[in-house]
């Protein structure tokens, strides 16, 4: 991987680089001339220069071949498919426009169907460190740029796993987000309904740098959703984490169900709670994506074309896609029924807890075995992937404790729609990683008392998955006073600058719904109003009456209502 601190222009000569010593060309379908991307790094360092903040600035891009970069054509891994693309997909373009560089476009399992990536004519992508061993796809060259250190994002697709599949047997990071959150404007449709734009990355942060960046509304695409105005901004302190019982790992190959075991254990020592739940639900509904219905929407979007019998077409791919010429309307409105029921129960399962952790796939097998068994091992590897999209909930996929003879193994958290955040912070908590912000979506909310961490009060910003920021401390204008409330506690009042001193105090990130939700219940003498702090920045902050502080005791020498409590225990 070209060095961090390296400019833009050094880190794409460092990549070609590193290209041409791997020597790996099934990874690419169309790889850009060096001197046009060392071109565009240099114009991003000029940028810089100028002053524009750029927070990928110089980062290097692999995307997947079947979303669209704009001068490049676009494959989906079938040459006579191929199309010249005269834009790029939203999500590209708000990289670029971050100062991403694209390198150029990936191979994968042909029309982004499989979960292996040997589906492609442009040949078999090889995994990055046992090239006898398959890639996973169906994002597979996307994945193994990333593995490879030729790129710092693999951007890819996730309809039954292609996102997360791939991340697991490389030992790197995939972020499968909400259905529509990275809109899917300039993808070649497999599922339209069920596809989601994807990244990878070596490390938690990156991967959700480049999440932040993609997400949003874009009105090209109608399934493009914005987060709700109670989203979730945080984990709890300790959370809790259903796991599958027993008999739900059936499916898992001894190394890895080994693997799993002492990754759940890992997690448990970190303080997060587990607990085993019945899937069998969820993997009942993973089977509706290819041997339900719903593979009508695959034929819907190149069914026609393949049915020219195309010479580039994969035959286990027109097989699949093909087998989908002859469902019928009620079998598709039966099989939509049942995905309704499915996300109910989900819901319900995961009612309690904080997310699911799973292991992302069931084993890694060979190149040759797939080519001998090329439906029965794809459809396994779907296992604990196949549901996630269908029953609308988002995945962080991170590494796990490795196999016993050193091999990659990866976990998965799933969580319900629009939980994404709380997917990060959990899949940190693993990965032992500080937890990035994924969601700039909320409202800065100052606390001072019974809602600071470790107070009685704290667990209701907890319940609105409010996200800690920082410690803070107020302008000379404020005094502190100990209320004669259950539970105790302070009041916050201003009484103009230099009448006061700086109170000590902690911000955290809520989301707008959870704000109201703390005005609308807020009891006497309580009030949130803006409050005025000494970095120079003014936030809306719990505040008293002045009446109520008038008739308490005044306790500003302290600085803080910590400081306070701490004296009163020490006498």
């Amino acid at each position: 991987m070209p060095a961090a601190h390296a400019s833009p222009t050094e880190r794409v000569t460092a990549a070609y680089r590193r290209i041409a010593e791997v020597d790996r060309p099934e990874v690419w379908i169309t790889l850009r001339p060096e001197a046009e991307v060392t071109a565009e790094a240099a114009a991003i360092e000029t940028r810089l220069l100028a002053g524009e903040n750029l927070p990928l600035a110089g980062t290097l891009v692999a995307v997947k071949d079947n979303i669209d970069v704009a001068g490049l054509p676009t494959t989906a891994a079938c040459p006579e498919f191929a199309y010249p693309a005269e834009v790029s997909a939203v999500a590209v373009q708000r990289l670029v426009a971050a100062g991403a560089v694209v390198l150029g476009k990936t191979n994968l399992d042909q029309f982004a169907t499989g979960l292996v990536g040997t589906r492609s004519p442009y040949g078999a992508v090889r995994h990055a460190r046992y090239p006898e061993l398959i890639s996973g796809g169906s994002s597979s060259g996307s994945a193994v740029a990333v593995a490879l250190g030729l790129a710092d994002l693999g951007i890819g697709t996730d309809t039954a796993g292609s996102g997360r599949v791939p991340a697991a047997l490389h030992g790197i990071v995939g972020i499968k987000t909400s259905l529509g959150i990275i809109p899917a404007h300039g993808v070649v449709p497999a599922c339209a309904d069920y596809d989601a734009v994807t990244v990878f990355a070596a490390d938690l942060a990156r991967a959700v740098d480049a999440a932040a960046v993609m997400a949003g509304p874009e009105p090209r695409d109608p399934r493009s959703r914005v987060w709700p105005a109670d989203v979730r901004l945080a984990a709890p302190a300790s959370p809790r984490l259903a796991v599958p019982r027993a008999a739900d790992l059936i499916p898992l190959a001894p190394a890895y169900r080994a693997a799993f075991t002492r990754t759940v254990a890992a997690v448990q020592d970190s303080g997060v709670s587990t607990t085993e739940v019945d899937i069998s639900g969820l993997l009942d509904a993973a089977r509706l994506l290819y041997d339900g219905a719903i593979v009508a929407e695959r034929y819907a979007a190149v069914g026609a074309f393949l049915d020219t019998a195309p010479a580039g077409a994969d035959p286990v791919v027109a097989a699949i896609i093909g087998a989908a010429r002859d469902t019928t309307g009620p079998g598709f409105a039966e099989d939509l029924g049942t995905l309704t029921e499915a996300r109910a129960a989900a819901l319900e399962l995961l009612a309690d807890f904080d997310g699911l952790l799973l292991p992302t796939t069931t084993e890694h097998p060979s190149i040759a075995a797939v080519q001998a068994d090329p439906l029965g091992i794809n459809r396994r590897m779907g296992t604990y992937t196949n549901f996630c999209n269908l029953l609308d909930m988002a995945a962080v996929a991170v590494p796990g404790a490795p196999t016993a003879d050193g091999k990659p193994f990866g976990v998965m958290v799933v969580v319900p729609a629009f939980a994404d955040q709380v997917a990060v912070d959990l899949a940190a908590r693993i990965t032992g990683a500080a937890a990035p912000a994924l969601i700039d979506h909320g409202v800065d909310l100052a606390v001072f008392g019974a809602h600071l961490r470790g107070q009685p009060l704290h667990w209701q910003l907890e319940q609105i998955g409010a996200r800690f920021t920082g410690e803070i401390r107020t302008t000379d204008a404020y005094r502190l006073t100990a209320l004669d409330t259950v539970p105790p506690k302070p009041g916050l009042v201003r009484h103009g600058a230099g009448s006061g001193a700086p109170i000590a105090g902690e911000l955290f990130r809520v989301s707008p719904a959870g704000l109201g939700g703390f005005l609308a219940a807020l009891p006497a003498p309580m009030a949130l109003t803006s409050i005025d702090l000494e970095d120079g920045r003014s936030v809306v902050g719990f505040a008293c009456t002045y009446d109520a502080a008038r008739s308490a005791t005044d306790i500003t020498s302290f600085g803080g209502w910590k400081g306070f409590l701490a004296d009163r225990e020490s006498r």
